[in-house]
């Protein structure tokens, strides 16, 4: 039976590997945390614990950009992230040569997609985004029940928005490629960079603050449910579980769409846009339902 199969998951972070062996019900066994150094070294203590594991397939979410599309030939690896040692990193060949079983691969935000779709809030549904708003911002998209991956995968985070009048970040936003994207102005760094040091969850009880990111989120809101017509938004990541934007951006994007999307899912934004349903764990989750896909 495939299902009593172990499966490996890693969710490959800029700050920490996650690695965790489980089965394709979504049960997670064991869990470990390694810390994102060089590729050399995280590598070598990544496939030392899934060594002696038993696993018969691995699910690997990536941090990105990276090349997801198996006809590419830079599958596997590690694109222009800000982090340049990691840069045209062949990440998933430099794992399969070692453990030598059938991998699964794609980035943090499709898995954690993938996760939601398979065990939480989203089964059942074909079109879906699911969006990451921490460090950075990232967005992963389930379109017709297949992941969307085109030329290589969506950077919805990187989206432009319409500055805020009331905004203090100042002529440049946190983000090094773009001055008015939704990464720079919502994200981590641009939370600190505007208000001394603090994160989102030290500015949760300033109804201003909140009011100024929720409205960014909702401009990104609206444009997902233009573009990809998702049955379901799902949002997770640090910044959106411990500050109340998701529920302000909700309501924000309805005033927006001001009543030109009728349909009943937008109708019912309550369970339109939600913040994600698998306490944090639907990235590894999500590689569990990867590294299932694999071994067939």
């Amino acid at each position: 039976m495939a299902e009593q199969q172990l499966i490996g998951a890693l969710e490959a972070g800029g700050t920490k590997m996650v690695c965790a062996t489980g089965y394709a019900d979504g049960t997670v066994l064991e869990r470990e945390q390694i810390a994102t150094t060089t590729p050399q070294e995280t590598v070598e203590a990544v496939n030392a614990w899934f060594a002696d594991k038993g696993i018969a397939a691995l699910g690997i979410g990536a941090f990105g950009p990276t090349a997801v599309n198996p006809a590419s030939p830079q599958y596997g690896k590690i694109l222009e992230t800000p982090k340049t040692a990691w840069r045209y990193f062949d990440l998933l060949g430099t794992i399969q040569n070692e453990l030598n079983i059938p991998c699964g691969y794609d980035t943090d935000v499709n898995v954690a997609c993938l996760g939601e779709v398979t065990f939480g809030c989203a089964q059942g549904l074909t079109d879906v985004v699911y969006l990451t708003i921490g460090t950075g911002v990232g967005a992963g998209v389930l379109s017709g029940g297949k992941l969307v991956h085109g030329m290589m995968h969506p950077e919805a985070g990187h989206i432009l928005v319409t500055r805020d009048p009331r905004d203090t970040i100042g002529e440049h936003s946190a983000c090094p490629f773009h001055d008015n994207c939704l990464e720079g102005l919502i994200a981590g760094p641009g939370v600190k960079k505007r208000w001394d040091g603090k994160s989102a969850g030290d500015m949760a009880d300033d109804p201003e603050a909140m009011d100024l990111l929720a409205g960014y989120l909702a401009q990104a809101l609206m444009t997902y449910t233009l573009c990809y017509a998702p049955q379901k938004i799902i949002i997770g990541g640090g910044v959106a579980d411990h500050t109340p934007i998701v529920p302000l951006a909700r309501k924000k994007c309805a005033e927006m769409l001001n009543g030109y999307i009728v349909t009943p899912e937008v109708n019912d934004i309550d369970s339109y846009i939600v913040n994600n349903s698998l306490e944090g764990k639907q990235g590894i989750m999500g590689c569990l339902a990867l590294g299932a896909q694999a071994l067939q």
